[in-house]
């Protein structure tokens, strides 16, 4: 998969997209503080976020950060697990001004639309948390990526 540095708020920072991913901007309205890719053949997207600094330790705030998300996609309780959460090494972060960031992966059973239970899809969930304290800031970069998907009753596997 190919990739290229593409701007993001309003050129504010630059960050390495697939090449061939989907501005959703250009599709629909997208909150002020996220910037939205999609896949053009495949159900996968890119979330970048920037949100308040959560002020708690960095793997709290990265949990917490997974169950907003957990929340928002009515993913709570048994719909959603934590696989595995890592520091990420200092050499691995171009971000010069980040303090740390975490990774996380994560499963969470979403229904599109609000749709019934038995339509929920199966959603892998890997999620990185940059910490900016000095700007009262995280950047949280999330990557949905559906291996099972439920459309009436008939399930599609991704992988």
């Amino acid at each position: 998969m190919s990739s290229a540095y593409k701007e993001l708020y309003g050129g504010a920072v630059t960050a390495q997209i697939p090449s061939d991913s989907t501005d959703v901007s250009s599709l629909r309205e997208v909150p002020d503080n996220q910037e939205v890719f999609v896949h053009p053949l495949t159900p996968q997207s890119i979330i970048i976020e920037i949100l308040e600094h959560v002020n708690k330790t960095d793997e709290e705030a990265l949990q917490i950060h997974f169950e907003d998300l957990a929340e928002r996609n009515d993913a709570i309780g048994d719909n959603s697990k934590v696989l595995s959460v890592e520091k990420l090494p200092r050499e691995n972060i171009s971000m010069t001004q980040c303090e740390s960031a975490w990774y996380l992966h994560g499963q969470q059973f979403v229904s599109k639309y609000k749709e019934t239970e038995e339509c929920k899809n199966m959603v892998d969930i890997y999620m990185t948390v940059y910490r900016l304290p000095q700007f009262t800031t995280d950047i949280l970069v999330t990557m949905n990526d559906p291996i099972q998907i439920r459309e009436h009753r008939k399930m599609i596997m991704f992988q």
